[in-house]
């Protein structure tokens, strides 16, 4: 049994009608959800005080888990997001630098602001060893470019804390020695008068 096509029409220009809703409904929320990350990662990246970028392949959730728990201890985070979001959240950002390495799979150790970037350089390096589904490709420290070599070499420095401590030692023996120093002013003038004292005495 067929429907008449007075019937027919207006069903159709309904389910027509209901899929462009869906559709464009689903559009809205995919971009609304696109500018929210993508607002977020300028963010992120405007106030990031160093960032480290890796390929990786068939990284598995455990892996990324561990690596990402212990980069949290260290006021650093691990992120992944599309090279298109990513190039244009790093525009106008320090991250601005590394543009140019946002291609294929990619994922990001951003290290806060406050935050110190040796010591996440530490707990990563730490952790890719053994690991073959990460590499390093590159890296950006307080708005200058680092290549991979950069990296581990900063992943060798001090941490913070020593670099205070030491800091702090220098502080404190400057004046130290500047008490020293004036300290025997005084004295070296009393020998010379107790010899010229001395002298006059013979």
């Amino acid at each position: 049994m067929s429907l008449p096509t007075e019937t027919v029409q207006p069903l159709l220009w309904w389910l027509i009608n209901c899929l462009w809703r869906k559709g464009v409904r689903k559009l809205a929320l995919k971009r609304e959800v696109k500018e929210k990350l993508l607002s977020e990662m300028h963010d992120r990246f405007s106030h990031a005080v160093a960032i480290i970028l890796m390929d990786y392949a068939n990284l598995k959730v455990s892996e990324s888990d561990s690596i990402r728990r212990k980069l949290r201890a260290v006021g650093a985070e691990l992120r992944v997001a599309k090279n298109t979001v990513m190039k244009m959240a790093a525009s106008g950002t320090p991250a601005e630098v590394l543009m140019n390495h946002f291609a294929g799979p990619k994922i990001l150790v951003i290290v806060h602001d406050g935050q110190d970037p040796v010591a996440a350089a530490k707990v990563l390096l730490e952790s890719l060893k053994g690991l073959e589904s990460l590499k390093i490709v590159c890296g950006m420290l307080g708005g200058k470019y680092m290549d991979a070599t950069g990296v581990e070499a900063l992943s060798k420095m001090p941490s913070r804390e020593v670099m205070l401590a030491k800091l702090l030692s220098v502080m404190v023996a400057v004046p130290t020695g500047f008490v020293n120093v004036l300290a025997g002013v005084p004295r070296k003038l009393l020998y010379a008068l107790k010899a010229i004292e001395e002298q006059k005495a013979q």
